[in-house]
């Protein structure tokens, strides 16, 4: 008989429309690789529903607060259910950009100046040497993330709304110049390292993510065989340092303004990366020799508690 797989997703954070894009493509390639997939939209009520639903293993395809911050994942372990990603505490240390980039940096990863701050100061004076980013503590997809420019006179007059929906504190962090890198890590292997461009955004927003179109991935990226090397040592480093499991992606920017040596840095981890038909992962699994089907066939064999 088949694995019965549980694909979680939806949830209720501002990210459930890609969560619902993510989860509804895994579970046909996963239908498509021969598993008996049941597709559960979560709610409140998510541990009456699989304890109903006695799946063999749930295959977490949330994003955002809930779903990649280790909340689910207690009560899959709760649960003694088997799932995919990273646990409790891998999950709610990478949601946690200030603490994930402290641990980073105590693992020699470099990683780019930063304050944590009440988003009323923030928004009343700069706070950094422009430019720099201000960016939620704790959401993903980049909601909320605000770029200050060089020449802006005043902070973000966002972070004084009343309907500013990411919490008080904000992280401040030095913007760095440069291109936009990112890697995959399956287990214990780092994946090829994909550059991403985006058309006519700014930054790689939310838009440029999930809209066709909005950016290009191109794997591998064009640069010196020693930086991508690094860039990879650096991904797996921060897979283990934050204690990470199964698939995970590091993002970094390349500055080589001033050479090719350039300066790398990392910015966050990942450990719910998009599975849309837009998304990195797939894109940087298939030039790796890894098909989606095949690499979601590999998540639910990697699934397990106690992660």
């Amino acid at each position: 008989m088949s694995q019965h797989v549980a694909v979680l997703m939806g949830g209720f954070s501002s990210e459930r429309p890609v969560s619902l894009s993510s989860g509804n493509a895994c579970a046909d390639a996963l239908e498509a690789e021969g598993f008996r997939v049941t597709r559960v939209d979560v709610g409140r009520d998510i541990a009456r529903v699989l304890t109903e639903l006695a799946p063999d293993v749930a295959f977490n395809a949330l994003h955002g607060p809930f779903g990649e911050d280790g909340t689910i994942q207690g009560i899959l372990e709760y649960l003694e259910l088997p799932y995919t990603h990273s646990g409790v505490l891998a999950s709610a240390l990478a949601m946690h950009k200030v603490k994930a980039k402290t641990v980073a940096k105590a693992a020699g990863i470099p990683v780019a100046e930063a304050k944590v701050l009440d988003r009323r100061l923030v928004a009343e004076t700069h706070v950094m040497a422009t430019p720099y980013v201000v960016k939620p503590i704790a959401e993903g997809s980049s909601f909320g993330v605000l770029i200050v420019r060089e020449d802006q006179a005043h902070p973000p007059p966002e972070l004084h709304g009343s309907d500013w929906a990411f919490g008080d504190e904000v992280m401040v962090e030095r913007f760095v110049h440069g291109r936009e890198l990112t890697c995959a890590v399956m287990g214990n292997v780092a994946l090829g390292v994909c550059e991403i461009t985006t058309e006519g955004h700014a930054f790689y927003d939310y838009e440029s993510k999930y809209m066709p179109g909005g950016s290009r991935h191109e794997i591998p990226a064009s640069i010196p065989p020693q930086v991508a090397r690094r860039i990879q040592e650096y991904s797996l480093a921060a897979h283990a340092a934050i204690g990470c499991r199964g698939i995970s992606r590091s993002d970094f920017r390349y500055d080589d303004r001033f050479g090719a040596g350039g300066e790398i840095v990392w910015l966050e981890i990942n450990t719910q990366p998009g599975m849309t038909s837009t998304s990195l992962v797939p894109d940087i699994g298939r030039a790796a020799g890894h098909p989606f089907g095949e690499l979601l066939s590999w998540m639910v064999g990697d699934a397990s508690c106690r992660r």
